[in-house]
């Protein structure tokens, strides 16, 4: 696969700086990229070494100051989104070979959109609606009255249990559950009665959820996960939850039911939130930070229980000494207590 820098840069709506007319075959890490590769120098330490590297073309800010070099450049505003856009043409998905596979079980119900690629022992249940362009791997389950939009894709071993709506370029990867049951029993004396979920998950457009995360249906009602959403893999989002758009969940993170969460937060790896919080657009949930109590737009939160950012350095600092503090403490009280 080859692309010509000019078609390349106007891809990325990024301006040349040398020869349009290069034929690019790959992309490649700064240190590592060929001759005939193109590379990114997003960070400052790299713009000053850009004669060192051996690639033909390197992606650099748009406000980057020009210096003596025959290297050509691509003047973009956001280098490193304009490389993995670069990363996106070189490296396309594979997908299932269009049509249905003899081996896989579908429901004469089943209405596809144009071009359908569903792979080996998929197996697809009644009234299950695909858009264009849908891409099913083997091994998927996908449940009842499913509605899957176009240019969606779902690898090996997903299961999408009824009535969930998946929209429109959603990518969801290996072994995650969408609409499995969420945790609910009622106590009853020394036994639990299991509370069924009538509702549903949906995923709106352009969200990628990770290999084995589950998200489970809601109570009643639905839980929602908002546009361009990105779910590492690992993660739990529990019944009627709702995710606001652009927002990152990372790895091993653990939302309880009925919570809020706002456009643009990001919960970092291994964060826990307890039930029926309210996380506010544009906060940071630092790692394995565990909230008991709801976040303001815009704040940053670390630790367990969690406290303000800046306050939680601070106490990090002193768990180390608390020993030693401990011993001048029983020392004073030794001189200050009468005899």
């Amino acid at each position: 696969m080859q692309i010509i820098l000019k078609e390349l840069a106007e891809r990325l709506g990024g301006e040349v700086v040398g020869d349009n007319q290069i034929r690019i075959t790959g992309a490649a890490p700064f240190e590592f990229a060929g001759p005939d590769e193109i590379t990114c120098a997003f960070r400052p330490g790299y713009l000053k070494k850009i004669d060192q590297t051996e690639a033909a073309v390197v992606i650099v800010p748009e406000n980057s100051v020009s210096k003596a070099s025959a290297k050509t450049v691509v003047k973009v505003p956001n280098p490193y989104a304009a490389f993995a856009k670069t990363l996106q043409y070189f490296c396309p998905p594979t997908h299932p070979d269009l049509g249905i596979h003899p081996t896989a079980v579908v429901d004469p119900s089943v209405v596809f959109g144009d071009a359908p690629g569903i792979g080996a022992g998929a197996i697809m249940e009644k009234n299950v609606v695909c858009g264009d362009r849908v891409h099913i791997h083997p091994g998927v389950y996908v449940g009842q009255d499913v509605q899957i939009g176009d240019d969606a894709v779902l690898y090996p071993n997903v299961t999408v249990l009824k009535n969930c709506r998946i929209g429109d370029r959603v990518m969801i990867h290996s072994g995650a559950v969408i609409g499995a049951d969420g945790f609910g029993f009622a106590p009853d004396e020394e036994r639990y009665e299991k509370i069924p979920h009538f509702g549903t998950v949906v995923i709106e457009e352009d969200v990628e959820i990770g290999a084995n995360t589950a998200i489970d249906r809601a109570t009643f009602g639905e839980t929602r996960i908002g546009k361009g959403v990105k779910i590492d893999n690992l993660v739990h989002v529990a019944h009627n939850v709702v995710v606001g758009e652009n927002t990152l969940l990372v790895a091993q993170v653990g939302i309880a039911g009925s919570c809020k969460v706002g456009k643009h937060v990001i919960l970092a790896g291994q964060a826990a939130v307890s039930h029926h919080l309210e996380i506010g657009d544009g906060a940071v949930v630092g790692p394995q930070a565990g909230l008991a109590k709801s976040v303001a737009p815009g704040e940053t939160v670390s630790g367990s229980p969690e406290m303000p950012h800046r306050l939680w350095l601070r106490v990090q600092r002193i768990i180390p000494r608390l020993p030693e503090l401990m011993k001048r403490l029983k020392a004073l009280e030794r001189k200050i207590t009468p005899e």
